[in-house]
C-alpha cells in the first residue's frame, strides 16, 4: 500500500480547513451566497424605508409594541387630531410624523421617566381610507384608492378610472389640490404629452386630489 505524503504547508492548510468545519468548495459557495444577499439588500432596504417613512394619517390603526414589555402593547386608532393614548405616557401627538418618527418619539417618552433604553416598534396594521377623485371624461369616474406605501401618478389614476373616453380633452386635464391652509389650487396638465414621452411618472398626485378630465370640443 502506497502512503500519500503531503507537503507540510498543504497539510497545515488542510488541518485548518477541517478545524473550521467546512471545505474550500463550501466556503466559496458561502461567499457567493453572501454576495447574492448583499446584492439584494438595497431592494429590501428600500421596501423597509418606504414603510417606515409613511406619514401617519387620522384613522390609521397602529400596533405599538415595547420590547419585553407586553403589558404596554396596544392597538390604537389615530384620532382626527393625530393623537393616541398609551399606558404611562398618556396622550401622544403624532401630527406630521412618519412611522419611524413616531417610534422615536414614543421611545423617548418612555425612556425619559419609565424605562431604560426601550425598543419601540410601530406598525400600521390598517391604513386609513386614502383616495383621489377622478371625474369628467373617463370611462369609469370614481374615487381611486391611493396606495399607502407608494405614490400614485396622474396617468395611473386615470387608467384605474377606466382611461380616457373618446370625448376627453387630454391636453387640459385639471388637478385641484387643497394645501395645509385650506386654499385650493388648480393645475392644468397636458396628459397627451405625458403619454407620448418618457415623463409618464411625472405629476405625482396627493391624497384627496381631484382630477377633472374636460370634454373636447370639435
Amino acid at each position: 500500500m502506497r502512503t500519500l505524503l503531503l507537503p507540510v504547508s498543504r497539510l497545515r492548510r488542510l488541518l485548518v480547513v477541517l478545524a473550521l468545519g467546512f471545505s474550500p468548495v463550501l466556503g466559496l459557495a458561502q461567499s457567493n451566497a453572501s454576495a447574492a444577499s448583499s446584492s439584494g439588500a438595497p431592494v429590501s432596504a428600500q421596501a423597509t424605508s418606504s414603510t417606515t417613512d409613511y406619514m401617519l394619517r387620522p384613522a390609521d390603526i397602529l400596533q405599538i409594541k415595547v420590547f419585553q414589555e407586553e403589558d404596554l402593547t396596544r392597538e390604537v386608532s389615530l384620532s382626527q387630531e393625530y393623537t393616541v393614548s398609551l399606558p404611562l405616557i398618556g396622550t401622544v401627538d403624532l401630527h406630521r410624523r412618519s412611522v419611524r418618527q413616531a417610534e422615536e418619539m414614543i421611545r423617548q417618552l418612555y425612556d425619559r421617566d419609565y424605562l431604560v433604553n426601550p425598543q419601540v416598534t410601530v406598525i400600521v396594521i390598517k391604513y386609513a381610507e386614502r383616495a383621489v377623485n377622478v371625474i369628467g371624461m373617463v370611462n369609469s369616474p370614481q374615487a381611486v384608492p391611493f396606495p399607502p406605501e407608494r405614490g400614485l401618478t396622474l396617468l395611473e389614476a386615470i387608467a384605474r378610472a377606466g382611461g380616457f373616453n373618446r370625448l376627453a380633452n387630454r391636453a387640459e386635464v385639471k388637478i385641484t389640490r387643497m394645501d395645509e391652509k385650506g386654499i385650493s389650487n388648480t393645475f392644468t396638465v397636458n396628459a397627451e404629452k405625458l403619454l407620448d414621452s418618457k415623463s409618464a411618472n411625472l405629476w405625482s398626485l396627493q391624497v384627496d386630489d381631484v382630477v377633472f378630465v374636460p370634454e373636447k370640443f370639435f
